[in-house]
């Protein structure tokens, strides 16, 4: 089982990024998808989470009305769409699967973690 994250970097305050994560090793639509997110010296935060179906969406209200969860089960990868993004301590973006139909926003409860994406936001 692999993930990979990618699609970080360097972005002006109000700016945009859209992360990926490509799996492989397990049936992608059978699993629910979660982003989190970590800042150095802070707990892992769950950012978003997306359901097996793409049916249900969940998301931290930080992010709510900026950030965007999809899929694309043919390429086996889950997306992060971010907008207005805000200066903050650089996070890394991670993507995580939960073998259920719907993922949930709690860290402790997946044990599967791709390397990470690192997003820089620029005042």
């Amino acid at each position: 089982v692999q993930l990979v994250e990618s699609g970080g970097g360097l972005v002006q305050a109000g700016g945009s990024l859209k992360l990926s994560c490509a799996a492989s090793g397990f049936i992608f639509n059978e699993y629910a998808i979660a982003w989190f997110r970590q800042a150095p010296g802070k707990e892992r935060e769950a950012v978003s989470t997306i359901s097996s179906d793409g049916g249900i969406t969940q998301y931290a209200d930080s992010v709510k009305g900026r950030f965007t969860i999809s899929t694309n089960n043919a390429k086996n990868t889950a997306y992060l769409q971010m907008n207005n993004l805000v200066p903050e301590n650089p996070p890394t973006y991670y993507c995580a699967p939960k073998g259920y139909p719907v993922a949930s926003m709690s860290a402790a409860t997946y044990n599967l973690w791709g390397q990470g994406t690192q997003v820089t936001v620029s005042s």
